[in-house]
Parts: C-alpha cells; structure tokens; sequence
C-alpha cells in the first residue's frame, strides 16, 4: 500500500476546509499536486473520500471517518518529526556525560557555558567519577560520552584526545623540594597527598614510582582536588595533581613544580566502539575541542614562572 504523509495532510486539509483551493494554500502546495496526491489515497485504500460537489467538496460517511482518526495521528508525527528536526539541526537533545573530576571542574564548565549560549535547548546531564568509573558507565550504556585517560583494555571503546597537561608538585612555599628537580626518589621521602586509587593521575605516579623501584605511598587521599590542595596549604604534605585542575586558583602562594622527568596526561573523550555521537554529543564534544588548546598548553609552560606572575599581579 503506497501511502504518503503529504497525501493524508492533503487529503485532512481538504476534508476539513470543504476546499481544496484552500487547503492547498494552507500547505503552500499547488491545487492540481493536492487533488493528485488525494486521488492516489483513495486509491490506494480503494475508497472514495471526498465527493466532488459544484461548490467545493463534502467527505463521504467513511472520509469522515478517517480524517477524525488521521488529525490527532498527524499531530504527533508531526511533533515527534519537528523535535527529530530539532536534534539534527542541534535545537535540542541531551548529551549523558561522566568526567574525571579534574575535567568536570575546569574545562567543562566553560565547554558547556558556550554550548548553551550557541544551542540554549541542549542539555548536558553529567556524571563526575573517577577514571574506572567513566570506563565502565561508558561501556555500560550509562551515559553517551566520557571523559577520561585512555583506558587500557579499549578493544570496545574508541579514544579522541583532546588535551594533555603535566603532574605537579605543589607545596608551601620555601619548601625544600622546591629546589632542584622534583624526582621520584626525592618525592618517595616526603608525605605524599594523593588523589584516590582508581584515578588516572594515581596510575600514572604509580607507574612512574615501580619504574624507579619505589612503592607510591599516600599520607592522605582525596577525590577532589581543593581537598589535597588546601591539605598542603596547612603543610601536611606535597600533593601531586594535574596541572589543568582549576583549584590551583585556590592558594597561588602555593609553589608548583612539575616532576622530573615531566609527567603528562593525555585526556580523551570515550564512546562505545562503532557508535555514532548525537547531534547534542557533538556538539558538546566541539566546544570540548574548543577549549582544551589552553589547557594543553600547560604541558610546555613553567608552572612556576606562573605562579609567581600571579603573585606579582
């Protein structure tokens, strides 16, 4: 049965304006195109809908019928059509993210500032979790995108990155490490404050301390960052954090030396393997793009000089 949504709009307009002059204007179509499209209905169903009277038309007992059926029917496909529109042309939908922590604080709140300036109808639902965590709500269906290090196993999941940024040591000022390289060996030796155990940034000292022969040991450990930072504030110890984390702002008397050798992160987005992103998805993941340069450039500048131009500001 070879029926179209433009032949039942024709063929409703019509029955409901007794007109097809006017239901043509109605559906901006041409009068010959709209009595085609309406004849081809009937035959298709093998009724006859309308009869044609000197004075306009007049639905016939099962035209009736099938117009009082076919109008709520068209408004919703009509509707759900508009909001699909919408998705595609980026004026709605939502996005179910999870973030690291360190992301979900610092570049995220500006990638999502600009999203909703640009596309005010998207919405970003997020999740923030440690790397493991992003991994397996990724893997899970849970959520569309993650943002995190690139996992190791990935077979299901493919990995853009977006930006890379560097482990600092931050401590109080006149520390003693803050005097020559910051090394493993040296950082073994002082009571250490350290994010949680499933984060990347906890995997990736862990590996830098096993290749030097040193076991990463933790005084205190945290999720959040300003928890460490203000921990080494009231001298509790060194802690070690990447450097785009946008707590650093909290205590710029603080002195930030990157490690020795320097230790970087590559920070990913994460999807499922042979899935396509949303419209909304994509969106988000271009403001994402956007913004990241600025924190990747933290890999090639001195922390340290920073920090003491902020302080001279």
């Amino acid at each position: 049965m070879d029926i179209s949504l433009k032949s039942l709009h024709a063929f409703v307009a019509v029955a409901r304006h007794r007109s097809f002059s006017q239901a043509a204007a109605l559906l901006h179509r041409t009068q010959p195109a709209l009595t085609v499209q309406v004849r081809r209905l009937e035959k298709a169903l093998g009724l006859r809908l309308l009869d044609r009277l000197p004075r306009g038309v007049e639905p016939t007992a099962a035209g009736k019928e099938l117009a009082r059926a076919l109008e709520p029917l068209l408004r919703d496909i009509d509707q759900v059509l508009d909001e699909a529109r919408g998705t595609a042309a980026r004026r709605a939908g939502l996005v179910r993210l999870a973030a690291i922590p360190s992301v979900a604080s610092g570049l995220l709140p500006q990638a999502v500032a600009r999203l909703e300036e640009r596309h005010p109808a998207l919405q970003v639902r997020l999740r923030e979790a440690v790397t493991g965590r992003v991994h397996a709500m990724v893997r899970g269906d849970l959520v569309e995108v993650g943002i995190a290090t690139r996992p190791e196993d990935g077979t299901d999941l493919e990995a853009e990155p977006i930006f890379r940024d560097r482990i600092l040591a931050v401590m109080p000022k006149g520390h003693p490490l803050a005097r020559g390289a910051v090394t493993v060996e040296r950082l073994a030796a002082e009571p250490l404050l350290l994010m949680e155990t499933d984060t990347s940034v906890d995997a990736l000292l862990a590996a830098a301390f096993a290749t030097g022969g040193l076991a990463l040991s933790a005084r205190q450990r945290a999720v959040h960052a300003a928890t460490l930072i203000n921990m080494a504030r009231a001298g509790l110890g060194v802690a070690l954090l990447p450097s785009s984390v946008s707590e650093l702002a909290i205590a710029p008397e603080l002195e930030r030396r990157p490690l020795a050798p320097d230790l970087v992160r590559e920070v990913v987005v994460i999807r499922r393997a042979g899935r396509s992103l949303s419209p909304a998805a994509e969106a988000l993941v271009e403001a994402l793009r956007l913004y990241a340069p600025r924190l990747s450039r933290t890999v090639a500048s001195d922390p340290s000089k920073r920090a003491a131009s902020t302080r001279r500001s």
